[in-house]
């Protein structure tokens, strides 16, 4: 299946239905009055988050979501029925956003998750609802509610705890697929990775996170060059980052400060969160060759590197143990946060 992590959509709401304008014929009932009944409400336009999607590429073919008008009213005060909500259904970390590109509608982070994008109109008043003691005999009825209709952008933020980052050939895709179960391309040349790719890294019976990979960047990234940054949206959401560093390349500190500076560039928030450096491929490299580019790595990046081979499994679970620690401080924040919210909310 293809990735689709953007999309353009039309969405319109359903007009509501006009009320009747309608008199009681009946037989023996002289003075019948007024029964035109109200119209129905028309269709709202949804967007709800479910599970088991995690893509957007249906809505390569479906760009146009129209909810459906309310019934009219009709004689014998009988209401016209409502029409049925248009459900759009998407994947969880999926963002609505105004044509703008930068307006939030929603954040949908949660399976089950619904919001209302567009109402529908609501249904006119017949006749019978102006009845009055002077105004025996109303012939006004009202048209239904106007439909609403604009552009949205759907963009697909992945939901994982933790990301990888890199320049290409740093040992992405090697590292996910030896700690997870996904399968990622493998290859040596540039730009194996074309779109993000997720794995689940389990420690123990009981423990475990996502772990999410994503295109390598380089230099200039921001302004386009090579794949761009547009996948840097999708470790957004990471507790934490885990930036790998290609051993085997002569410029070590020189890649630390290049993916360092596109982070910078893409958003100084995503460069603010808990990173934690690897010298990886180690594998290929002498004793002496290790030391000397850990601390280069140390010197520019203030901290020690850690040590890693995706290919041996050296250092692996070092890492891995390092990532679920930040995880964990992370996920017990996040829990409390949420509690102190459901808290502060007052019943009436």
């Amino acid at each position: 299946m293809k990735f689709l992590d953007q999309a353009k959509i039309y969405i319109r709401s359903g007009e509501g239905g006009a009320g009747a304008v309608s008199f009681r014929r009946e037989k023996f009932i002289p003075y019948g009055g007024p029964d035109g009944g109200n119209g129905g409400r028309g269709g709202h336009v949804i967007v709800e988050c479910v599970d088991g999607l995690n893509t957007l590429i249906d809505f390569r073919y479906a760009q146009h979501f129209k909810a459906k008008r309310g019934m009219h009213g009709m004689g014998r005060d009988r209401t016209g029925a409502d029409a049925e909500d248009m459900i759009i259904r998407v994947p969880v970390g999926t963002e609505v956003l105004e044509d703008d590109q930068e307006t939030l509608i929603a954040d949908m982070t949660r399976v089950g998750q619904r919001v209302v994008l567009a109402k529908g109109g609501e249904g006119g008043y017949g006749n019978s609802h102006f009845k009055t003691s002077t105004n025996r005999a109303p012939r006004r009825a009202d048209p239904g509610g106007e439909a609403k209709e604009k552009w949205i952008w759907l963009r697909l933020k992945l939901i994982a705890d933790a990301g990888l980052i890199g320049l290409p050939n740093a040992g992405k895709s090697t590292f996910l697929a030896a700690v997870s179960r996904a399968k990622p391309k493998i290859a040596d040349y540039p730009f194996t990775t074309l779109n993000p790719q997720l794995g689940v890294v389990r420690l123990g019976e009981e423990t475990e996170f996502v772990l999410a990979d994503i295109p390598g960047l380089i230099e200039g990234a921001h302004e386009g060059a090579g794949l761009g940054d547009r996948f840097l949206g999708h470790i957004e959401r990471c507790a934490v980052l885990l930036h790998l560093i290609d051993g085997t390349a002569d410029d070590v500190a020189g890649h630390y400060r290049t993916i360092r500076a596109e982070l910078e560039a893409y958003d100084p928030r995503l460069a603010e969160k808990p990173e934690i450096l690897a010298l990886n491929k180690i594998d290929a490299l002498t004793k002496p060759e290790i030391t000397m580019k850990r601390k280069a790595l140390k010197k520019v990046s203030g901290r020690e590197p850690m040590l890693l081979s995706g290919v041996s499994g050296e250092g692996r679970d070092a890492v891995l143990h390092a990532l679920l620690e930040v995880i964990a401080t992370w996920r017990a924040a996040e829990k409390e946060d949420a509690e102190r919210k459901a808290q502060a909310i007052v019943l009436p």
